[in-house]
Order: structure tokens, then C-alpha cells, then sequence
């Protein structure tokens, strides 16, 4: 397991899109994710969506690094005024507690309360990250995931 400690998070640079669109790239993860984009083989589109992104002062983007290597993003958005998470791990790393300490370490940089995840339903690995950090499940919905093109229902988990 990974020490909280060993965890760097800092403000996420344009060059490590590169990194992000290959993590997205794997099919485990792009199904676990369930609302991803629509093509996500599509680098243009990938790099110009979050290069947009990284200028929107309403997002804390922030790069995770472990030993020197970028492993994963987290950041914080607005979705109809209010504060969301959202994390991505590269594959190599699920399990070793990279997320959970990522997510904890985030939060005590991101001031924004409530803050809510989402979670597709069968996503038990990031459903015990939320929950390790004090999320808790309030709630249901349903939407369309790309990923799996089905709508499929998601867990809404809050911390206040």
C-alpha cells in the first residue's frame, strides 16, 4: 500500500494531458468510469476539452504523482452550482490505496462543502474510496453511459 505521504498532488500542467488520455484509453477503467466521452480514442478532442478546462477557474485540476510518475488526476468541478469530484488512476495502480490517499489529500486543499461523487453502481473500488473519506451515499440516478452505451444507474455519495 501507498502512504498518504507519498502522494504529491500539484496543479495539473497542460503536458500532462498526454499522460491522462492514455489512462483513459484502458477498457477496464473507460467501463468502471461508465460516463465517459463518446470516443475516447479521440486525442484532439480529448486535449482540447481539458487544455479549456485547465483555464476554468471553477476547476481544481490537480495531477497525482507517486514516485516521481504521474499515476492519475483529481479534481473538483461545478455541475449545476454544485461541487463535484472526480478522479481517474492509471490501472497500474488501482488497489495500492493511491485514490483514497489522493482524495484525502485533496480535500484538505479544496474548501468546497458539500462536495458530491458519483459512481456507477458496480464501481465497488471508487464506491470504498468515497466511503473511506467520509462520503456517504444519499442517493440514485440514472443517466446514459458512453462507456457501456446503456443508461445505467449511479450511486450519488455527499460530504459535508
Amino acid at each position: 500500500m501507498i502512504n498518504d505521504s507519498e502522494i504529491i498532488l500539484r496543479k495539473t500542467e497542460i503536458t500532462d494531458l498526454d499522460f491522462f488520455f492514455i489512462f483513459q484509453l484502458d477498457k477496464d477503467a473507460n467501463y468502471l468510469a461508465a460516463f465517459t466521452s463518446k470516443d475516447p480514442t479521440d486525442k484532439a478532442a480529448y486535449l482540447q476539452k481539458y487544455t479549456r478546462l485547465l483555464d476554468d477557474q471553477t476547476i481544481n485540476m490537480q495531477t497525482i504523482i507517486v514516485d516521481n510518475n504521474i499515476v492519475g488526476s483529481i479534481a473538483k468541478f461545478e455541475m449545476e452550482g454544485e461541487a463535484e469530484i472526480t478522479y481517474w488512476i492509471d490501472k497500474k495502480k488501482w488497489g495500492k490505496g493511491v485514490a483514497t490517499g489522493a482524495l484525502r489529500e485533496f480535500l484538505k486543499r479544496e474548501n468546497s462543502r458539500p462536495i458530491f461523487g458519483r459512481v456507477a453502481f458496480d464501481n465497488f473500488g471508487s464506491q470504498k474510496v468515497l466511503e473511506k473519506c467520509n462520503f456517504v451515499k444519499i442517493g440514485t440516478d440514472k443517466g446514459f453511459a458512453n462507456a457501456r452505451q446503456a443508461e445505467i444507474e449511479e450511486f450519488i455519495y455527499k460530504l459535508t
